[in-house]
């Protein structure tokens, strides 16, 4: 049997997008997905809500497991590697990842071993960006279901490095002094437009016009 694997987090692909890519694959080789296996949770779950437990148990040598990509196996590395090498070599059945251009059959020990020295390293650096991508995702994700809301709230001015110092820049500011001369005499750190961005935003806050920086 050929079993399709697919899940979404939500965040990311849709079970559409990755169902598709599997088809167009197993057409292409004139093949046939005989069960789907579909799951709409992230990776935080258990592998027996991801439905992965289930997927290994039916699995035999003479089956196939094909997955758009490395990533909807698990959440990190470790974990994917771990699954499938479980998959191959106790399971002894055939697994594809279509992405990684991956088809790693125990039954062809010399292919399996080829394929795998020559992308196991350059994979790693990929699937570890896709799973802190989606790990971020699904942080955001479950922040904003807690209700909290996201971003700097609107007119709070973020701390500053001229903070320590804002009376005697907005004093010296008020008496006309140059921004530049503020900078180069009297604080000795900082740049010119950020400085300058500074007490416009300070200005601002305190609802009054700035005075005209010259």
């Amino acid at each position: 049997m050929i079993f399709g694997y697919v899940r979404v987090s939500k965040t990311d692909q849709t079970a559409e997008g990755q169902k598709s890519l599997i088809a167009r694959y197993v057409v292409e080789r004139k093949m046939i997905v005989d069960e789907w296996i579909e799951v709409d949770v992230s990776t935080r779950q258990s592998e027996k809500k991801r439905r992965i437990t289930e997927l290994v148990d039916k699995v035999t040598s003479v089956d196939t497991i094909i997955v758009s990509e490395l990533s909807r196996l698990g959440r990190s590395t470790q974990q994917v590697l771990s699954l499938v090498k479980k998959l191959i070599e106790e399971k002894k059945c055939r697994v594809v990842m279509i992405k990684q251009g991956l088809d790693i059959d125990p039954k062809n020990h010399q292919d399996m071993m080829t394929k795998v020295l020559l992308t196991v390293f350059s994979l790693m650096a990929e699937l570890e960006r896709d799973f802190v991508s989606e790990r971020t995702k699904e942080g955001l994700r479950a922040r904003r279901e807690r209700g909290v809301i996201l971003g700097k709230p609107k007119g709070v001015v973020q701390a500053s490095i001229y903070d320590k110092d804002y009376n005697r820049i907005m004093d010296l500011k008020n008496l006309g002094v140059p921004i530049r001369a503020i900078i180069d005499v009297h604080l000795k750190y900082g740049k010119y437009l950020s400085l300058k961005k500074y007490i416009e935003r300070k200005a601002k806050a305190l609802q009054t016009p700035p005075t005209p920086i010259y």
